[in-house]
């Protein structure tokens, strides 16, 4: 299936630092675009991409089997707020949510509980990024 990205989409794909290896933890991943193509560009590495809704999930699944047939993506169905690395699961080195109410600002009574999640999710340089920037915007986890 070929993925066809916004615009917006793709210079958000464009400005993640991306390396070969890296692990990424979508948040709110949807019906899995962002996180097919990702897949495609990090090498050996790996993806979890989350989402709150059943349906979102399982369309993401459906849309991603031959991403998921490589071991490098796996969709997860949970709300961040209530997130957590399973036993032995490696930390990640990138967090990403596009259109994130629990981070944008649209869901304030869940977004300190969020961050706490995604920073126990994050290895110790693990960095954030949300879209409302150019076309990212990092957010800092030092007093989280």
């Amino acid at each position: 299936m070929k993925n066809q990205l916004s615009g917006r989409l793709l210079d958000i794909i464009e400005a993640l630092p991306l390396f070969p290896g890296v692990r990424i933890l979508e948040i709110g991943c949807g019906p899995g675009a962002l996180a097919r193509v990702v897949s495609e560009r990090i090498g050996n590495g790996y993806i979890l991409a989350i989402d709150r809704s059943e349906k979102a999930i399982e369309k993401a699944i459906l849309n991603s089997q031959q991403q998921m047939a490589s071991g490098k993506l796996e969709f997860r169905q949970v709300a961040i707020e209530d997130f957590q690395l399973g036993n032995g699961e490696i930390p990640f080195d990138i967090a990403v949510g596009i259109r994130v109410g629990a981070l944008d600002g649209r869901h304030p009574e869940i977004e300190e509980k969020a961050l706490k999640k995604i920073k126990k999710a994050l290895s110790k340089n693990g960095r954030i990024f949300i879209d409302g920037g150019n076309p990212l915007k990092e957010i800092s986890l030092k007093n989280i």
